[in-house]
């Protein structure tokens, strides 16, 4: 099986030379121990606490268990054995070395808990996103997503939309790319059985694992729209607080993200519901049983799930570079004035709109001139995000860029 370059090695390499711990978390089976057994298999012995000798070891007896595995460590999952962060502090404090300990989780917000208590100054963070199309085509580094005219001239990737839903369909999960006979629809429902069976037992005391299952396909079906709790929870056939507490644990545990919408003080009309997005189109595509890319591409779910397969590529677009907090938003008021997507920068706004259309119109910004308004920010270049091929200009401030180069 060919290992997949990421984007983010480069930063890696950056935080172990530069803290004494690195922490990389991550969903499962993102490719965090094949990450970080490529870069520094050969400085660093590698234990997994999924191995019920290790972790028991682990809990028994921590200091033990550092004698018994000297030197540089890569310890995997290591929200497993909370035990260790009181003993990874004291060894860490005796000596100035940075990188002794690289670690991995992929339980965020119980590490973080830990970290915060025992390791504080010492550690640097990286959260590893599924892959993005770029390490798929294998077409190199890519800057953080911004709209700006230099583009026009840019080269755009050789791949046909067909081929562009293939991949949006399938999924970014490193091991179907790996292996590329892996039936997704079996690899997916491998994964919803083994994150419902072992992940979410351990993160909370969830009483029927087939009510969380339902919830998280009647999540998946909900993609791009405004989060409405109580929809969902009678869907569901829960609460409202149940329905708040299960999708902080799809978010914390890097399933899904939700995105805030912008506010400021010159909006008054601003709606507060967040918008939610799942990482990996694959999932939420298996999940709303989805069956062929054709299907998705031309059934009524294709605009969400575009959208969706848009905004986890623009996140990526800054997590591969380090970026912890995407400046990210988006806008829907009480008259009915939407932005898909909002990148804020250095007190610009780029407002963007997400469109299946391969001819989009200047009528598709129509409500992007309400940013005006924000004070102590200026309006950037707008962007139609379209099925085209080509990056070119719709109007002296219109930018059309192709959903296949973000």
């Amino acid at each position: 099986m060919t290992y997949i370059r990421r984007e983010i090695e480069e930063h890696v390499k950056t935080l172990v030379h530069s803290f004494k711990v690195v922490l990389v978390t991550g969903p499962r089976q993102v490719g965090k121990s094949t990450l970080l057994k490529e870069l520094f298999q050969d400085q660093y012995r590698y234990v997994s606490l999924d191995d019920i000798n290790e972790v028991q070891s682990a809990r028994l007896d921590p200091k033990l268990f550092f004698i018994n595995h000297p030197g540089k460590l890569i310890i995997d999952e290591v929200q497993l054995c909370p035990e260790l962060f009181p003993e990874i502090k004291r060894l860490v404090d005796q000596n100035e070395n940075s990188g002794q300990f690289i670690l991995t989780g992929s339980q965020t917000f119980s590490l973080m808990a830990n970290v915060s208590e025992s390791l504080a100054g010492r550690v640097g963070l990286i959260e590893l996103k599924p892959l993005s199309t770029r390490e798929i085509l294998g077409k190199g580094k890519k800057e953080p997503f911004k709209p700006s005219m230099e583009k026009i001239n840019s080269i755009v990737p050789e791949i046909s939309y067909p081929e562009l839903w293939k991949i949006i369909h399938r999924g970014s999960l490193p091991e179907l790319y790996r292996q590329p006979s892996l039936q997704a629809e079996s690899y997916y429902a491998s994964y919803v059985s083994t994150f419902i069976q072992r992940d979410v037992r351990q993160i909370t005391a969830i009483q029927n694992l087939s009510l969380f299952n339902r919830f998280i396909s009647v999540l998946a079906a909900r993609i791009s729209q405004e989060l409405n709790y109580s929809s969902i929870a009678q869907e569901v056939g829960v609460d409202q607080k149940t329905i708040k507490s299960w999708i902080g644990i799809l978010e914390a545990s890097g399933i899904v993200y939700i995105i805030q919408t912008f506010s400021n003080n010159q909006l008054k009309r601003v709606t507060k519901a967040p918008v939610l997005y799942f990482f990996d189109t694959g999932l939420a595509a298996y999940l709303g049983r989805w069956k062929t890319p054709e299907t998705l591409q031309n059934g009524a779910y294709s605009g969400a799930i575009l959208e969706n397969y848009c905004v986890s590529e623009i996140i990526k677009s800054y997590s591969n570079q380090g970026v912890v907090h995407y400046p990210l938003f988006f806008y829907r008021d009480k008259d009915q004035r939407e932005i898909d997507l909002i990148i804020e920068e250095s007190g610009t706004l780029y407002p963007i709109e997400i469109k299946s259309s391969a001819s989009p119109q200047p009528a598709m910004t129509r409500h992007m001139a309400i940013l005006e308004k924000a004070q102590g920010f200026r309006l950037g270049l707008k962007t139609i995000l379209a099925q085209v091929d080509r990056y070119y200009l719709l109007s002296e401030d219109t930018l059309v860029c192709p959903i296949k180069d973000i």
